[in-house]
């Protein structure tokens, strides 16, 4: 099932009715956030992790 442009431009305006354009930047900066965390921890080093809770 692939998203066509109508209904691309249907769901960013049932997001910013639902959110609101002031809070929008907020989650994609936390989502942001929250990404590059989790990529940080994909590629540390399992052995480094356990020498720093020692």
């Amino acid at each position: 099932m692939s998203f066509g442009p109508l209904e691309i431009i249907l769901i960013i305006v049932v997001v910013l009715l639902f959110f609101g354009g002031k809070k929008i930047p907020e989650l994609m900066k936390g989502m942001g956030q929250g990404m590059k965390e989790f990529k940080k921890t994909q590629t540390e080093d399992p052995s480094e992790e356990k020498k720093k809770e020692v």
